[in-house]
């Protein structure tokens, strides 16, 4: 009509179901309309493929402080639309501080400024003048970007197990008290600190599960607050604790196995014998070897089937207890299986 392209903006795009979606792909297609879409959510997830195959995904990221400065400044100066009649006057340290409890989201910034403003009453030569505790009593506390089922929820619990993994219990702390801060379900951080505890320090010092299933049963047995003082607990003993993943790769390793290799019948000694009929008509049990006969409370024999007999899965490390678990198999197994050398 007016000779120009249509431009069609669609704010929180992924509050389309798939079929509300798949209607705009035509006219995209087509170049009907140029279609922009905003979202909160990761689009790679939320938004139909086939539309987003066919556009340009732009990552808005927070702003820096001393843009957020830039826009405090604007605002303070713009006599139409900012604050430049009420002749409000912000000190240095309160624009930092401003700037520290936004975020990034300018929205907060202006928000907690008009706030300020308008509850600070003008000094006598009339300007109103903003300190850092002015910000501070109407902020309340810092301003934590959280979606407790969005991406921010994956990526902060994420940050978290990876600085337990990485040993670091000052990192493990802070993500763990932020996530808290915001309102993020102790239950589902007890949770993955019990998983955590097993993936990632496993066998190297066992006590790492027990610690963070002590936690995990705090958090339901006295709640929040008093929970995240056994939560952080864990969480240090986690992130403090010698790590070793042979747990998980023995498991990744048998159920190649499982899935990949003949399921061989379970060997004749190895079989239930609690029936006297299976062990005479059978031969259930027989030839089996009862560790506590023997020196030690060990004796080697063939424990797999025939199909995977010989086969190591566990190959403990040589971080923590799994250094004394290491010796025991080898000095048990020695010459009887291939373990890597030392």
């Amino acid at each position: 009509m007016y000779g120009k392209r249509t431009i069609l903006f669609i704010d929180e795009i992924h509050r389309f179901n798939k079929a509300q979606q798949d209607v705009l792909l035509p006219h995209v297609e087509e170049g009907t309309v140029i279609l922009i879409g905003a979202t909160t959510e990761n689009p790679f997830f939320e938004v139909n493929s086939t539309l987003v195959s066919r556009s340009r995904v732009l990552r808005l990221e927070p702003l820096r402080d001393e843009e957020i400065g830039t826009i405090i400044s604007r605002a303070l100066a713009d006599g139409d639309r900012g604050l430049a009649g009420q002749r409000v006057e912000v000190d240095e340290e309160a624009r930092a501080h401003l700037a520290a409890v936004s975020n990034g989201d300018a929205r907060i910034a202006l928000n907690t400024l008009e706030v300020a403003a308008m509850t600070t009453p003008p000094s006598p030569s009339g300007t109103r003048a903003i300190t850092v505790q002015i910000v501070e009593e109407v902020a309340q506390r810092r301003a934590l970007v959280y979606d407790r089922e969005g991406d921010s929820h994956y990526d902060h619990i994420s940050a978290f197990i990876k600085s337990m993994r990485g040993s670091d219990p000052d990192a493990a702390v802070y993500w763990l008290m932020r996530m808290l801060a915001a309102g993020e379900n102790p239950r589902y951080i007890a949770r993955r600190m019990v998983v955590h505890a097993a993936e990632d320090v496993g066998m190297a010092d066992p006590m790492a599960l027990v610690v963070a299933t002590s936690a995990a049963h705090a958090v339901e047995y006295v709640g929040l607050p008093e929970a995240q003082i056994p939560m952080t607990e864990a969480a240090i003993y986690i992130a403090t604790a010698p790590k070793s993943n042979a747990v998980v790769r023995a498991i990744a390793a048998a159920t190649l196995d499982v899935e990949e290799q003949r399921a061989g019948p379970v060997p004749v000694h190895l079989r239930d014998s609690s029936h006297p009929q299976t062990v005479k008509q059978l031969g259930h049990g027989q030839g089996y070897k009862y560790a506590h006969d023997h020196p030690n409370g060990f004796v080697p024999q063939e424990y797999l089937p025939d199909s995977v007999a010989g086969h190591i899965y566990y190959e403990p490390t040589e971080h923590g207890f799994e250094t004394e678990i290491r010796r025991r198999l080898r000095t048990w197994w020695k010459g009887i299986k291939n373990y890597t050398p030392e």
